[in-house]
């Protein structure tokens, strides 16, 4: 890259915070600043939220690891990350149904009122870990196009684009961040579009469609890993479940079926890239999507980082946002008290902290992968809790039997001391499977086991939603 040209990408990630700054409204309220509303108390409409849903839950750092899995597995490592958003249209329906039938206003005071307050600080606890994660995994994204890792250039431009989102986050809030989405969206779907129309016609579909083996050794066991943590992924990222309360019931709904379809494909087509790079024998780095950009010369390379800079931002003022509301909202409740008159400025004041703490991995050189496989296991005990909360009506150890059975399984796969016969088959993923598998089981025994114990304040519920 000559100095003019990267004077350029510079100058476009200026650019870039500015004019978003410039575009997005600002909000007067809390009602704008933290569920979205217009100046006239309007919530966000349905298309608007089905693009925030579908671009906010696009990470950089999913591109990069769907293309990076197309690149090891052919197209059974884009399929295998595709899966996860399925977890969209999983989350819709479970917070249709707590909003209709059990009275839900959101995740939070619904975890109070099922499970106590105890239940519902252990679960503020591992969404802020998991907002934590989101700052550095993304802004980490966006730095590996302008430097190698640990770099000058690589922590500048990351700080850079992270000062940049935090601006107009801000600004307005959840509104602004919703407002920004739906532009975010639609450049990041053209410029996708440029970016495949690039790659594609080097190949037939059916080279594309036929590279990789469905076999548990060659990224299937991921397929399978996903397709179990679709059922709790979703409910530990507000970024996520906070739009699920913002509208109403039927129209959310159909916003979260129909943006959880749109990105399965879109991160299917985008694992393309990677596959691209396999058929081709490229050598690659930890960053398949910036390998193959740098082949495909100024016009590939620049469509490339508008791709991650959009997907990047989009996820990066929704976490900015989330971590508002649950420090100014919703910590309060916790404690039994009404939220603080000022709650806009300390959910502003949150959103400053974690711009500056959050950011601390990405200088220290964190692999972005294990901000979602590990975060991922240790939350499988989040499934019995929303799944199945219709079976009991107050029951705190359901909650805790649950919950903490799958931080300890997540603890135990991160340190590596799973035992070795839990494994799956011999693939990359066997370890991740068993786990998540008979750690799935051992969850859902954990949440049923109140209801069998004499004297617990447990009933069974009646409703048959």
């Amino acid at each position: 890259m000559t100095e003019l040209q990267g004077l350029f990408f510079w100058g476009f990630l200026l650019i870039f915070g500015a004019v978003m700054y410039l575009v997005v409204p600002s909000s007067k309220d809390e009602a704008g600043f933290f569920r979205g509303h217009d100046s006239k108390g309007r919530p966000a409409s349905e298309w608007a939220l089905m693009l925030s849903i579908f671009i906010s839950w696009i990470f950089a750092k999913s591109v990069t690891n769907a293309a990076n899995l197309g690149a090891a597995y052919g197209i059974v490592g884009g399929l295998a990350y595709a899966a996860y958003w399925l977890s969209i249209p999983v989350a819709g329906l479970v917070i249709y149904r707590l909003r209709t039938r059990e009275g839900a206003t959101g995740m939070v005071p619904f975890l109070i009122a099922k499970y106590g307050r105890g239940a519902a600080l252990a679960f503020s606890a591992a969404i802020l870990i998991r907002l934590f994660n989101e700052v550095w995994s993304n802004t980490a994204v966006v730095g590996g196009y302008y430097g190698d890792t640990g770099s000058a250039g690589f922590i500048a431009s990351a700080l850079l684009f992270t000062a940049a989102v935090l601006f107009y986050s801000l600004k307005g809030g959840l509104r602004s961040s919703i407002f920004s989405d739906v532009i975010q969206a639609i450049v990041f779907i053209l410029f996708v579009g440029v970016v495949l129309a690039l790659v594609i016609p080097a190949h037939s579909p059916s080279a594309l469609l036929a590279e990789g083996t469905f076999a548990l050794n060659s990224g299937a066991d991921l397929l399978l890993v996903a397709l179990l943590q679709v059922f709790s992924y979703p409910f530990h990222d507000p970024v996520l479940t906070d739009r699920g309360f913002i509208t109403r019931e039927k129209s959310m709904l159909r916003a979260f079926i129909v943006a959880g379809i749109l990105g399965f494909l879109a991160i299917l087509a985008f694992s393309f890239v990677g596959v691209h790079a396999r058929l081709e024998s490229m050598k690659v780095t930890s960053n398949v999507p910036a390998d193959v950009a740098r082949s495909l010369g100024f016009a590939g390379f620049f469509a490339m980082v508008v791709v991650m800079i959009t997907s990047a931002g989009s996820t990066l003022d929704s976490t900015f946002t989330s971590l508002s509301k649950l420090v100014a909202r919703e910590l309060p409740l916790l404690a039994g008290r009404l939220p603080s008159p000022k709650a806009m400025t300390i959910g502003s004041l949150t959103m400053v902290a974690f711009a500056l703490l959050g950011n601390l991995p990405m200088i220290a050189g964190t692999d972005i992968l294990k901000a979602t496989t590990i975060s991922g296991t240790m939350v499988i005990g989040l499934a019995p809790i929303f799944l199945f909360s219709r079976w009991v009506r107050y029951s705190p150890l359901s909650f805790h039997l649950a919950f903490w059975t799958g931080i300890t399984l997540g603890i135990l796969q991160a340190i590596n001391v799973i035992p070795a016969g839990w494994a799956i088959g011999t693939g990359k993923y066997a370890i991740l499977l068993g786990t998540n598998l008979y750690g799935l089981v051992l969850c859902t025994a954990g949440f049923f086991l109140p209801l069998a114990l004499p004297h617990r304040r447990v009933t069974c519920s009646v409703s048959t939603a």
